[in-house]
C-alpha cells in the first residue's frame, strides 16, 4: 500500500471520533471503522454505512445486502472483497447504531468531512464508481433527486460511473416496481464492471 493511502488505512482504523455518538444509540456500541481499500483498485463502490453485521465481521457487505449487490454486480466473494481491485468507502466507516425503534441512524456527516476528501485524492481517478443509495447520490453527484429518479438517469453517467438503489431487502418491493433496473440497467453494468476488472 502506497504510504499515503497505507497511513490513512491505519488513521481510519483508529478513529474514534464518534465514540460518544454510538455510545448514546440504543445499541450502546464502540466504534469499529472498517476500510477496504488498497493502491491500484479499479472499481468504487459508495455506499451509506456499515450494518451491524459487518460491524461484527469487520467485512464490508457481508450480509444479505451484500448477497444481493454482488448478484448485480456479477461478482463471486473472493472478486468483490478483492480490495486490490475493489474499494469500497461508505459515507461513514463505522455502523452508525439503531435508533429507539430499531431503525438504522443514518451516517454521522462527521465521518465524511473527516476522512473522504484526503482519501479520494489518495485513491485518484478509479475507472468505475458505483453509488449506492440516496446518501452517497447526494454527496457524490449532488443531486436532489429521490433514489428512482437518479438511478433512472444511470445512463447520462456511464460508463464512468453509475448510480444504484441500496440493495437492502427492505427494496425488493421497489425492484419489483422498477423492471427496468434488472433488465436495462443490470446487464449493462455487469459487463462493465468485468470490463474493468479485467
Amino acid at each position: 500500500m502506497s504510504q499515503s493511502l497505507s497511513a490513512l488505512h491505519a488513521r481510519i482504523a483508529a478513529c474514534r471520533l464518534c465514540a460518544d455518538r454510538f455510545a448514546a444509540t440504543a445499541t450502546r456500541h464502540a466504534p469499529r471503522p472498517v476500510p477496504w481499500f488498497r493502491p491500484g483498485a479499479r472499481l468504487l463502490i459508495a455506499g451509506q454505512a456499515p450494518g451491524m453485521r459487518v460491524h461484527t465481521s469487520g467485512r464490508p457487505f457481508n450480509d444479505p445486502s451484500g448477497d444481493r449487490l454482488r448478484a448485480w454486480l456479477g461478482l463471486s466473494e473472493e472478486e468483490f472483497w478483492d480490495q486490490s481491485r475493489i474499494a469500497i468507502v461508505p459515507m461513514a466507516f463505522c455502523f452508525p447504531g439503531y435508533d429507539a425503534k430499531g431503525a438504522d441512524l443514518p451516517p454521522p456527516p462527521i465521518c465524511r468531512a473527516t476522512w473522504h476528501d484526503p482519501l479520494f485524492d489518495a485513491l485518484g481517478p478509479l475507472p468505475l464508481r458505483l453509488y449506492v443509495g440516496g446518501h452517497a447520490h447526494r454527496y457524490h453527484l449532488g443531486t436532489k433527486r429521490g433514489v428512482t429518479e437518479t438511478v433512472a438517469g444511470w445512463r447520462a453517467h456511464m460508463p464512468d460511473a453509475c448510480p444504484l438503489p441500496h440493495p437492502s431487502w427492505r427494496n425488493t418491493a421497489w425492484l419489483k416496481r422498477n423492471p427496468w433496473f434488472e433488465d436495462e440497467l443490470l446487464p449493462v453494468l455487469r459487463a462493465r464492471v468485468r470490463e474493468v476488472l479485467t
